[in-house]
């Protein structure tokens, strides 16, 4: 695990901007194509305005990008708490990326069958291959949850399926959701928190007992790969480190 810690949210978001960037062209050197997983939520949107604008519109070659979803509310895309949606507007309709490479999460079907073809598309892309994705993007909320892994939720502790849809009471609506085994094959996984809010979340996620539970973040641990924290002084705020 690598700690990336800057002094505010608009630094965090550029140190961030430059190392993805640089992360996607050294991968893009011995492979084809980069398969990214997107986060939902706010904290990211000053990440993809920033991917959105100069130098990186130019500086990377955005067809050879595939996109993907972490989690999805069941809500129509026309909705503004639609992630695809949020992204989409702030990145990658202003970059040009082919829609044939834009993979999202559908939340005009039933959710469960939305998670049984998304699941069925990532096993095509990847052709059950060891490792999955090249860079995973996530967050975390203030109660320790990444994607729609809840506290107390089912879903933290699935083992087989790459996606669930399950109904999250507190929310009153379906949520659809990659898992910890999919994930957990990605290459290279960023969580990104800020605020002081989450200090002491992510001082227990990180330093503190195992309680996946409790905090359903601890759940994602590459296996054989790359995690990194991008915070800003605020988040870290607890931490021992």
């Amino acid at each position: 695990m690598e700690l990336h810690i800057a002094k505010d949210a608009t630094q965090l978001s550029e140190n961030l901007a430059a190392w993805t960037c640089n992360y996607i062209l050294e991968t893009l050197q011995e492979k084809e194509l980069f398969t990214f997983v997107l986060s939902g939520g706010s904290t990211p949107k000053l990440l993809y305005n920033l991917l959105a604008k100069e130098p990186y519109a130019q500086m990377i070659p955005w067809n050879r990008l595939h996109f993907f979803w972490g989690d999805e509310r069941a809500v129509p895309y026309s909705d503004d708490r639609n992630n695809a949606r949020m992204a989409c507007e702030t990145l990658l309709d202003k970059v040009g990326v082919p829609p044939e490479n834009i993979h999202v999460m559908r939340t005009d079907i039933e959710p469960q069958a939305a998670a049984l073809e998304y699941e069925l598309l990532l096993q095509e892309f990847f052709k059950r291959n060891a490792r999955t994705f090249d860079l995973v993007l996530l967050g975390m909320g203030d109660d320790g949850h990444t994607l729609s892994l809840f506290p107390g939720t089912e879903v933290v502790h699935e083992q087989k399926a790459w996606t669930k849809a399950f109904f999250l009471p507190a929310q009153d609506m379906y949520r659809i959701t990659l898992t910890a085994p999919v994930v957990n094959n990605a290459a290279a996984i960023v969580f990104l928190a800020t605020g002081n809010g989450k200090a002491l979340t992510l001082q227990a996620v990180i330093e503190g007992e195992y309680k996946p539970d409790t905090y359903p973040s601890q759940v994602i641990r590459p296996v054989n790969g790359e995690l990194h924290w991008f915070i800003d002084e605020a988040a870290a705020g607890a931490l021992q480190v």
